[in-house]
């Protein structure tokens, strides 16, 4: 065999021994969230189908989700469950959060990587580069749901105002709320049956509190 020769078999031999990977550059994107409410319960529909995607170990995802939105859950088949009203941007943006984390590489980019265990620190291992890090968590805000109103709620107020219309108003955490047929000094129980930004319409109500 000559040099030529050598030189192309071993050409086709690293080719071969190139992780697929390397050649490929289709854009890594998420699978686009299919989140539903149910009442106070937030279902992650497709949640599997993001782990697939990320490569990753469903229970792991699940504990950073628990601890960053600050709400218990589980798994039940191919769907999370949240005993919270959790909204589908604060969702995301944990995944995402996640994502730069514990999947993608600093160096080139790729979500090729996998983690693996090297002593006491957790690292992440680029499959495309080779690249090695240690996985540094940064500390995000967690999400409060005590502070933040639905539609549906029922919460306790004092009127401590009225309007120029008539409707006896409010304030709950930062929210403005507007309750008709209320006065001054009042203290009512309001059902909300509309929010536009921080401010929240509502009626008064004999059922007891919600929140």
């Amino acid at each position: 065999m000559s040099g030529e020769d050598d030189y192309m078999a071993l050409l086709n031999r690293a080719k071969i021994a190139c992780p697929e990977t390397i050649e490929n550059h289709e854009r890594f994107e998420i699978p686009e969230l299919d989140i539903l409410q149910e009442g106070k319960i937030t279902i992650f529909k497709n949640f599997i189908d993001v782990t697939d995607k990320l490569r990753r170990d469903p229970q792991h995802l699940l504990q950073f989700l628990l601890k960053e939105l600050g709400a218990p859950g589980n798994i039940e088949g191919r769907r999370a469950v949240f005993k919270a009203k959790i909204g589908t941007p604060q969702i995301n943006d944990k995944i995402q959060m996640y994502t730069e984390t514990y999947v993608i590489c600093s160096e080139c980019g790729l979500p090729d990587t996998k983690m693996v265990k090297e002593d006491r620190t957790l690292m992440l291992e680029c499959e495309a580069c080779g690249a090695r890090r240690p996985i540094t968590v940064r500390k995000g805000v967690r999400v409060d749901n005590s502070n933040t109103l639905h539609e549906g709620d029922i919460i306790e107020v004092r009127i401590t105002d009225v309007g120029k219309k008539g409707d006896g108003t409010s304030k709950y955490y930062d929210y403005l709320i507007i309750v008709p047929g209320t006065v001054k000094g009042a203290s009512v129980h309001a059902k909300i049956t509309k929010i536009s930004a921080k401010t929240a319409f509502a009626v008064p109500t004999t059922e007891p509190c919600t929140r």
